[in-house]
């Protein structure tokens, strides 16, 4: 068979979710990333117990719609596959960088991003081209990106940014080799500069743990 694999570029939107309003109070600003299977104006459940009034979330909409079962009822979503990663990357940091430029940010608000399981790969992958800084940079219960190196996160250090990476307990996807790897990527991206949260549980996002992240 002969077939050749071309690429072509064009105008695509896609939703993303808010949680709150952002105001004068507005002390903390979170950009959330959820997992697979997730949309995110579910995902911002878990964030609906910190203070209304300082905290404003906005979570991004992984790009690839699915459904999760045979009925063809519920719907869940894919940031990326192994298939053309680089590209599909380079798409979904466009996407960010519009929600970014659209809600404005402002500068003296305390910035958190924050990725869950799949939404780690999005977080590292964008804090990293962008060098973006972030008063935290927060993963939790996710792999990190084999082709980063500690390099692309230089820039975090300058900016004291808090990198805290959550793992649970009897989480399925970590197994003890699985976690030995993640915890020597861990070590060499970051040099060290990261703390280390455990919580019982599995491969679950615990409210508890977001409310203490900003108390």
């Amino acid at each position: 068979m002969n077939s050749t694999e071309k690429t072509v570029s064009y105008y695509s939107s896609n939703t993303y979710n808010t949680l709150n309003n952002l105001n004068t109070k507005t002390k903390n600003i979170w950009i959330v990333f959820h997992g697979i299977g997730y949309l995110s104006r579910y995902f911002l459940k878990y964030f609906n117990e910190l203070n209304p009034d300082e905290n404003y979330i906005i979570a991004p909409q992984a790009p690839s719609k699915y459904y999760l079962k045979d009925t063809y009822k519920h719907v869940g979503a894919s940031w990326l596959t192994k298939e053309h990663t680089a590209l599909e990357t380079d798409n979904v940091v466009r996407y960010i960088d519009a929600i970014m430029e659209a809600e404005e940010i402002p500068k003296q608000c305390r910035l958190l991003v924050f990725g869950f399981s799949q939404g780690v790969s999005i977080a590292t992958r964008w804090v990293s081209q962008k060098k973006l800084k972030c008063d935290d940079l927060i993963l939790y219960a996710g792999g990190l990106p084999n082709e980063l190196t500690n390099t692309d996160f230089s820039h975090l250090a300058l900016n004291n940014t808090k990198v805290k990476i959550i793992i649970g307990t009897n989480d399925s996807y970590l197994t003890s080799i699985r976690l030995k790897e993640e915890e020597e990527k861990a070590v060499n991206l970051f040099q060290g500069r990261y703390e280390q949260l455990r919580f019982i549980g599995g491969h679950e996002v615990k409210k508890d743990i977001i409310n203490s992240l900003v108390s």
